[in-house]
């Protein structure tokens, strides 16, 4: 059995629909077992509603003795805390408690989480700790692009303030991810910068530059223009997080707004309505193909063991995507494959 940690109180829809897509995830995986860490007799309640709700459907057939278990954890970290004083202070919430038992067990692979971004990332830093020789984890969610395909955006939170040894870092962790986890043989790895000319940008991104350029463990293919996240033309994007979240949010509230209003000239038009029955499977394909939530969440890379951040609102399809993200990456082997492609590049360390 593959064994995860689910923190079923982190989230905007917490418990019900992280308890629902934790159940679709061990329905869909005959060698997963998932502990539950939240409190005891809600989560017992929830699974029972559940199982009724959907035994007719998406969980027939699907047998619980022995695939789970409960952590009791009666507190819970909010969007409100201080992610630091948190993760020290509240011993008793269900992400410590979660965090507590990766760490001090072996037999738990990894842990997923909707809840406090802050606080998942400062538990993973603080208490799981980072690969040897990686600088600095990074959040690395995926995205789809236009082409059918998907694009990893490294650093999305994590760090705000980079060194160039960072970004390097990031570059050959996400590398590996897209390997991994997305099947990509030779991932095209680009730097996000205001132009594609290797003269653009700041001192940072200059610099960084060069060094990825030399990097032998990578295959860059030069900078990328935020306009072109989404085009498939690239398998890794590379960024410090404040430019790396400014993208990602800019690019999906872009996405939203625009399907926002396109479903606003459509109801705003009789004739719109009747194109609508033509092009519905269309139309259909294209919000498939734009949503975050098939492709799972953020995986924090660079810890010694997996942690993967499922977004704040996500329902049970996404958290069930989570999971397989999780045991997709546990087994292709991603920590170790990270770790023996960091030890190639020792000489580059914060110092650099």
């Amino acid at each position: 059995m593959i064994k995860i940690l689910v923190d079923a109180f982190g989230g905007d829809n917490a418990p019900h629909e992280i308890v629902k897509g934790a159940l679709i995830g061990l329905k869909s995986n005959d060698d997963l077992f998932v502990t539950f860490t939240g409190k005891e007799q809600v989560i017992s309640e929830e699974i029972q509603s559940i199982m009724k709700e959907l035994g007719k459907k998406e969980l027939k057939g699907l047998k619980l003795d022995g695939r789970y278990d409960i952590i009791d954890a009666q507190d819970v970290i909010t969007n409100n805390d201080q992610p630091t004083v948190a993760i020290r202070t509240k011993k008793e919430s269900s992400l410590v408690k979660a965090f507590d038992a990766l760490k001090n067990s072996e037999d738990y692979v990894g842990l997923l989480s909707a809840g406090s971004t802050g606080a998942v990332l400062t538990g993973g830093f603080l208490k799981i700790g980072r690969i040897p020789g990686v600088s600095r984890p990074a959040c690395s969610p995926i995205l789809p692009t236009v082409d059918g395909g998907s694009v990893v955006l490294v650093d999305s939170g994590a760090n705000m303030d980079c060194k160039p040894v960072n970004l390097v870092h990031f570059a050959i962790m996400a590398s590996a991810y897209s390997k991994c986890v997305l099947g990509v043989e030779n991932p095209r790895v680009a730097l996000v910068n205001v132009g594609t000319e290797a003269e653009k940008g700041n001192e940072l991104t200059k610099e960084v530059y060069g060094l990825l350029s030399n990097c032998k463990e990578i295959n860059f293919v030069g900078n990328m223009e935020s306009r072109d996240l989404l085009s498939g033309s690239y398998d890794v994007v590379v960024a410090d997080a404040f430019a790396g979240n400014v993208l990602l949010k800019a690019t999906e509230g872009s996405v939203l707004q625009m399907l926002g209003l396109m479903k606003k000239e459509i109801k705003a038009s009789f004739w719109a309505k009747v194109g609508v029955l033509f092009m519905g499977r269309v139309f259909k394909n294209l919000k498939k193909a734009l949503d975050y939530n098939n492709k799972g969440g953020a995986v924090l890379l660079g810890c010694k063991k997996l942690i993967v951040k499922a977004h704040g609102s996500s329902k049970a399809k996404s958290i069930s995507a989570c999971i397989n993200q999780l045991l997709t990456a546990h087994r292709s082997g991603l920590v170790d494959t990270i770790a023996q492609a960091i030890t190639k590049v020792e000489g580059l360390n914060e110092e650099n």
